[in-house]
């Protein structure tokens, strides 16, 4: 895989934007990586992605451990593990386009639903649904995060990034597993992954201090922005 000057100056951006985002509301390294990831470096796609993200949910999980809401998350857990068979069949079976376009049609439609509804009631069906599926799209796509992210979006601050860090922590490390079982996993990948460490890094230390502002409740609007415009995005993708 070679990578010039240029493409990696991207990818080090996108990451670094991602992590400062995900480290203020809970996800977002995804949704900000992939597409300009997909740009200009495709073939680190998706697995590259999910690996360097993978120390980010540990410490996300870490700073902020006490807030885990522990009721919700098992059932979270209990649906990524059949998302993640379904998101491995996807990435072996399907192509890119249909994939970003179930990935923007779903996304688009919960963020329909959280803009008309109070909320999404957490009970077990829709924590193991909203788990199932962002496993499904995270595996298969790098972007997982939407999902579990509007479920929680009524979540005090700590809370929602502790539980989606501790969710994509294990989540993240089932994918990992399936693209070794299936050989979707490449060592120039893996290199890859750690040359975008740096760049995780340092949003991930900026976070600490931009999330106490996004918990002045502004934590809602920027989880179903940020939703909106990936959902936009991968179903453009898709279509175009």
């Amino acid at each position: 895989m070679n990578v010039s000057a240029l493409e990696l100056i991207v990818a080090l951006v996108a990451i670094f934007l991602g992590s400062l985002v995900q480290g203020s509301i809970g996800f977002g390294l995804g949704i900000l990586g992939a597409p300009l990831l997909a740009l200009s470096v495709p073939a680190a796609l998706p697995a590259s992605l999910v690996l360097v993200a993978f120390p980010h949910t540990i410490a996300s999980l870490v700073r902020e451990h006490h807030a885990i809401d522990r009721r919700t998350l098992p059932w979270m857990l209990l649906g990524a593990v059949p998302g993640t068979l379904i998101g491995l069949l996807i990435v072996t079976q399907f192509e890119g386009p249909d994939i970003a376009i179930v990935v923007g049609s779903i996304t688009l439609l919960g963020v329909g639903l959280s803009l008309i509804s109070a909320s999404i009631p957490i009970k077990p069906t829709t924590s193991a649904g909203t788990g199932f599926l962002s496993n499904v799209f995270g595996t298969a796509s790098g972007v997982g995060g939407p999902p579990v992210a509007l479920l929680l979006q009524r979540h005090p601050g700590p809370a929602t990034r502790s539980t989606l860090g501790a969710f994509f922590a294990v989540s993240g490390g089932l994918s990992l597993i399936g693209y070794v079982i299936t050989g979707t996993i490449s060592v120039n990948q893996v290199i890859f992954s750690l040359e975008l460490l740096p760049a995780l890094i340092a949003g991930f230390w900026l976070s600490r201090h931009t999330h106490i502002f996004i918990d002045r409740g502004w934590l809602r609007p920027a989880m179903l922005i940020l939703s909106a415009v990936a959902g936009a995005a991968a179903l453009i993708r898709g279509l175009s």
